[in-house]
């Protein structure tokens, strides 16, 4: 837990770019199919003591109305740490270039508050632990991710938010993410 926290804090703290969430304007008649989209992506980073993970991940929404959006967008991790073998008790370097695409759709519950649905689907190098050693092969890992979050706007058409969510496919050896809650903090414009 205390790994998954101080990764949270590190990853919004060096500035990610997250999902965006921007507001229908209605009252001016800002309706057009430009002015529903925006964009936005993740950026994070975090070095460790054994532990490597970099996130470029941008993405595009529409605005289905001043309440729901709905949008998709592409992955790419670098993640680099040690793995414990169960079997044997010896331990290696796993290092993974993770490629993938995601959709997503939110929904405003309260002002600021929304609710957020999301599944990916990335390509990334799987351990298969066996007791005379391990091996990696690469195999595309869903991910459906579900929860909520807080934006403030900050700009004309944008703002700041933080999201947490929680991957109910989760496969703890499978997984690009050292646990199945990822928290995601972020900009838009």
């Amino acid at each position: 837990m205390k790994k998954i926290l101080i990764i949270a804090m590190l990853t919004f703290g060096i500035a990610s770019v997250g999902n965006a969430q921007i507001y229908y304007e209605e009252e001016t008649g800002s309706t057009s199919f430009r002015d529903r989209l925006y964009f936005g992506g993740n950026f994070s980073l975090n070095l460790g003591n054994r532990f490597t993970f970099i996130d470029i991940s941008p993405l595009a929404g529409y605005m289905l109305n001043e309440n729901a959006s709905v949008g998709l967008g592409i992955n790419y991790l670098y993640f680099s740490q040690e793995v414990f073998n169960p079997f044997n008790g010896g331990r290696f370097d796993l290092t993974s270039s993770v490629y993938g695409g995601r959709i997503f759709a939110r929904h405003n519950i309260l002002d600021n508050y929304f609710a957020h649905v999301e599944f990916e689907n990335v390509n990334t190098n799987v351990v298969s632990f066996e007791p005379n050693g391990s091996r990696t092969v690469r195999d595309w890992v869903p991910g459906l991710f579900i929860g909520g979050g807080i934006f403030q706007p900050v700009f004309q058409r944008g703002g700041i938010n933080i999201t947490i969510l929680y991957n109910v496919l989760h496969e703890e050896l499978r997984s690009p993410y050292n646990s199945a809650f990822v928290i995601r903090g972020g900009v838009t414009f």
